[in-house]
């Protein structure tokens, strides 16, 4: 399995997580969690060589 995809399976588990809980704050947290993973993994296809298009961050 490449990196990328275990980086998107950890990004479903927080949505999932976010989706089950109550309070405002943790609901904020694994949002926040879940796009941090899903950044990671669109910079390691990159990396990669999957994609020719660089993140956001590393475009001027």
């Amino acid at each position: 399995m490449k990196l990328a995809d275990t980086f998107r399976e950890n990004a479903t588990n927080c949505s999932q997580l976010a989706d089950a809980a109550t309070s405002r704050p943790a609901i904020a947290r694994y949002r926040r969690m879940e796009k941090a993973w899903l950044d990671l993994a669109t910079e390691q296809d990159w990396l990669d060589g999957e994609t020719d298009r660089p993140p956001a961050r590393y475009v001027a």
